[in-house]
């Protein structure tokens, strides 16, 4: 693969499913476009004007297309133009663990993916380079049968990559609710780190929910336009096939997640209520045990007589009286579970 450093623009052509050229000019792609048999991939990262400016006008990409490719806020889509069909989708990643448990900052970091998809080419344009674009190329480049198919088959890859990344995403949360569930129930009451990470992935998993639900509905509209591009394979009805099911897998796992973090969340504020009542009944246990000393003593304090007054043997009585009481109330609690 072939950059230009100063505008970051790859671009690559293949002919019967076999890689032909790389780094080819920008001006030479409507030729490269307009060849039987060729099809054309071209990637703009970090774009700025002029890049989007020469290929829309080149293209005749709609400008309205052109807007939403750079705009920020854009949510997964794909929308039919006259010329080409506009396409928007998220790549997702979650930081490796390391950082601050207790830090309550999502981990979850979107790549935006844009792209135009033209008869014989499929022009891609990305935000940043948080989204490596290689894993994409190399699943193009194992199957030069597929190549064959078309455009199709250079949208399925790149679909089909983004929704691996989504897989992968939800996975390592789930591992992360698993690992919550270790904390919930542990005897040392780590409230505090449940209480973080729960937010945590509350957070991150609205933020892969914006990105993951709309994704049916990119797949559905794909399907929908591939037969306006060019001549409909039959051989890649299957691959869509699969593609959806993944999608829907990922959407449904996401859901689960999410209603499983609410679950955990709620177990947690039953737990904290738990453990305050174990203490608020331990607390009584200790404080009926100290009433009784308490109790005796004022009462045998009073300047009246009482049995043993004024003698040693009433001084031992009363003792005896406030370890036998204690030590009863200490047994009964105790059985109860209260202390």
């Amino acid at each position: 693969m072939s950059n230009d450093a100063s505008r970051h623009v790859t671009s690559c052509r293949w002919e019967q499913g076999v890689l032909v050229e790389q780094g080819f000019a920008l001006e030479d792609l409507s030729e490269h476009l307009a060849r039987d048999g060729s099809l054309v991939w071209v990637d703009v990262c970090e774009p700025d004007g002029a890049v989007l400016a020469v290929l829309a006008d080149e293209l005749g990409l709609d400008p309205h297309a052109v807007e939403d490719a750079v705009s920020a806020g854009e949510r997964p889509k794909a929308t039919r133009h006259a010329r080409h069909t506009f396409l928007t989708v998220y790549a997702t990643r979650l930081e490796a663990p390391g950082r601050d448990p207790t830090d309550p900052t999502s981990r979850l970091r979107l790549t935006r993916i844009s792209a135009f998809v033209l008869p014989r080419g499929v022009i891609t344009v990305r935000r940043s380079a948080d989204f490596d674009m290689d894993p994409v190329f190399e699943r193009w480049n194992e199957d030069p049968e597929l190549l064959r198919l078309g455009v199709g088959a250079l949208v399925h890859g790149l679909l089909d990559t983004v929704v691996d990344g989504h897989f992968e995403a939800i996975q390592q949360l789930d591992d992360a609710i698993e690992g919550i569930e270790d904390l919930l129930f542990d005897e040392r009451g780590q409230m505090h780190a449940v209480q973080v990470r729960t937010y945590r992935l509350r957070k991150e998993l609205v933020e892969l929910r914006r990105v993951v639900l709309p994704m049916r509905d990119v797949v559905n509209a794909v399907l929908r336009h591939r037969g306006e591009l060019d001549q409909r394979h039959a051989e890649l009805d299957g691959f869509y096939d699969d593609l959806y099911d993944h999608v829907l897998r990922a959407a449904e796992w996401t859901e689960s997640l999410r209603d499983m973090v609410t679950t955990v969340f709620e177990t947690n504020l039953s737990l904290q209520d738990a453990r305050l009542n174990t203490v608020m009944k331990k607390l009584t246990g200790w404080a009926a045990i100290i009433a009784v000393p308490t109790a005796v003593t004022g009462w045998f304090g009073q300047n009246i007589p009482y049995p043993g007054f004024g003698r040693p043997w009433g001084v031992l009585f009363s003792a005896g009286i406030i370890a036998a009481v204690g030590i009863t109330l200490f047994g009964v609690f105790r059985r109860k579970g209260w202390i």
